[in-house]
């Protein structure tokens, strides 16, 4: 069994896509009633690397050092390419807010993730 500790950011980081993906879909089928379309957009609005750069920003201080640790090791990891409708520092910070999600999910923190979550979808919304 691998280490988790020592596993690549980017592996990390394609759990965490999952992980956060899921998350925000369970969140909205849940709230209310939306129509296919509506849903696909405001899912798109939190998982794109725009929307997780703002997610990351906005949950600053409430990380802890090792959190913080495993989003670093993922805005540092060498990506081959950049998403089209963000920035290098958007995808980047994408990438790190990944990884901590793929860390915590790996590790069996879902409270720590639901956590997160919950205080993501109760302080940043969108327009859609």
């Amino acid at each position: 069994m691998v280490d988790i500790r020592e596993q690549s950011p980017l592996s990390l980081a394609f759990v965490g896509d999952a992980v956060y993906s899921l998350a925000i879909r369970e969140y909205l089928v849940q709230e209310k009633r939306y129509q296919i379309n509506k849903l696909n957009k405001m899912t798109v609005s939190y998982v794109s690397a725009k929307g997780q750069f703002m997610a990351l920003e906005l949950l600053g201080d409430i990380l802890t050092e090792e959190e913080q640790g495993f989003v670093r090791r993922g805005k540092n990891a060498t990506k081959a390419s950049v998403a089209k409708h963000a920035t290098a520092e958007e995808y980047r910070a994408s990438t790190g807010f990944e990884c901590l999600l793929g860390y915590l999910k790996l590790t069996g923190q879902d409270d720590r993730i639901d956590y997160l979550v919950k205080y993501i979808l109760e302080n940043l919304k969108f327009e859609n």
